[in-house]
């Protein structure tokens, strides 16, 4: 083919993207779903954030956070198990449980995800670690990094190393807003969340922000979390308390299955609080704190289904009645996984042979006459076919609500499991089409 037949193909193709584009369906800018306002969070003792704007992929907006953590801080973590994890997360993985005598930093930009980029991202995560390391007076191995957005591309890190001094300058106690801010991708809103425990007469803060919008899926969940508070606890301790929330949590939530390469998820206990030190998940005091922790979990693992892709329901599905643990997850799993589930639903279209279909499919023991299904209160299906009361004016009215529950009991078990979703529309399409462009 001549140079000139291919320059007519490439603009042809190009005027075929842009007409479709055009055509396309535009969702609203933020989600309908999501909160009224970013919650007042209050200051945490011991850490202090910065803001910049690097330029790694958005122009005119601050894609850069610094998080500086005090002297003590125990760090825990749970990451994403993908077999393409980025070098960021590698790198925080073999730092998690390092000594916390030394202060600590966690940095992380927007934009680029630093994944699947050989070497060039091990040399990325070196070099920021150094900036950082060098502007705060940490080791570096405390230093933690995360990078989220396109996969694929290297890093231009000299953008953000060179802002370092900048960030140190600007470290403040009350910069958290503008880090939930900072590290947004296709989120349409900043996810910010907050709880107090009293610890023993000792009130504790627990402030935790997170970005997630797509590419969400159980297996820590797809997103980045930040979650910070002046306990004392010991990281062992933290560690083993947060990677059982996570998975009541954050590997709950589901969009569209898919799970990234740069998931993370950071807890901070700086130990300024003035109580005993928590070293025993047996305790009063553990339990009061792990209560704020989980309510800040759930609080941020839900807005990031609020904020899922195009989404315009909150989903919930509910299992109950299974024969295991593992079945309820596959069932509550398979239902709100299933793109001809979440379709029915955007289309606000009751029709529950979907969720039969999905239960069947799911690879968990179940039985045709011992099923039931529920839209809400309402009972659609029951011993073996639909409930003689049901009425599909009644499923039709129930789905224009933005928020929906779906409850199915096997009825061979006591096993139960609850996962959230959303809804699948055209505007996930869309933002997910042009991603790159």
């Amino acid at each position: 083919m001549s140079k000139k037949k291919q320059k007519i193909k490439a603009l042809k193709a190009e005027v075929k993207r842009l007409r479709r584009a055009l055509e396309a369906p535009k969702g609203p800018l933020v989600s309908p779903l999501a909160p009224a306002v970013f919650p007042e969070l209050p200051v945490v003792p011991g850490v202090r954030f910065a803001t910049a704007a690097a330029g790694v992929k958005y122009a005119g907006r601050t894609d850069v956070m610094l998080a500086e953590l005090a002297p003590g801080t125990a760090v825990a973590g749970v990451f994403t198990r993908s077999a393409t994890r980025s070098a960021n997360v590698l790198d925080c993985q073999a730092k998690i449980g390092s000594a916390p005598d030394a202060g600590a930093a966690i940095i992380v930009n927007s934009g680029n995800s630093n994944a699947f980029t050989g070497a060039a991202g091990d040399a990325s995560v070196a070099a920021i670690c150094d900036a950082v390391a060098q502007g705060l007076a940490l080791p570096v191995d405390r230093v933690f990094t995360a990078s989220t957005g396109v996969i694929g591309q290297r890093l231009p890190h000299d953008r953000i190393t060179a802002k370092v001094t900048e960030l140190v300058d600007a470290l403040h106690p009350e910069g958290v807003a503008q880090a939930a801010s900072a590290i947004m991708t296709t989120d349409t809103f900043a996810k910010g969340a907050k709880a107090t425990a009293d610890i023993a007469g000792t009130p504790v803060q627990v402030v935790g922000i997170a970005k997630g919008s797509g590419m969400i899926a159980p297996d820590m969940a797809t997103m980045l979390v930040y979650i910070f508070t002046d306990a004392a606890i010991a990281q062992p301790t933290l560690q083993a308390m947060l990677a059982r929330l996570t998975d009541r949590t954050f590997n709950a939530i589901t969009v569209d299955s898919d799970t990234s390469t740069s998931d993370s998820l950071m807890l901070a206990a700086t130990g300024v609080a003035e109580h005993t030190m928590i070293d025993d998940l047996a305790t009063p005091e553990a339990a009061a704190f792990e209560a704020a922790l989980q309510a800040v979990m759930h609080d941020l693992a839900l807005q990031v289904v609020r904020d899922g892709e195009g989404a315009t329901k909150l989903v919930e599905v509910q299992v109950t009645g299974a024969a295991s643990e593992a079945d309820a997850r596959k069932v509550a799993s398979a239902i709100a996984n299933s793109p001809l589930v979440k379709t029915a639903i955007a289309g606000e279209d009751p029709n529950w042979g979907r969720i039969v279909m999905a239960v069947g499919k799911s690879g968990a023991v179940a039985d045709r006459d011992t099923l039931t299904i529920q839209f809400g209160d309402i009972l659609v299906a029951e011993k073996g076919w639909v409930s003689p009361d049901y009425t599909e004016e009644a499923g039709a009215a129930y789905m224009k609500n933005d928020q929906i529950t779906v409850a199915v009991d096997l009825g061979v078990g006591a096993a139960r499991d609850t996962m959230w979703t959303c809804d699948l529309t055209y505007r996930y399409v869309e933002i997910n089409a042009d991603y790159r462009s």
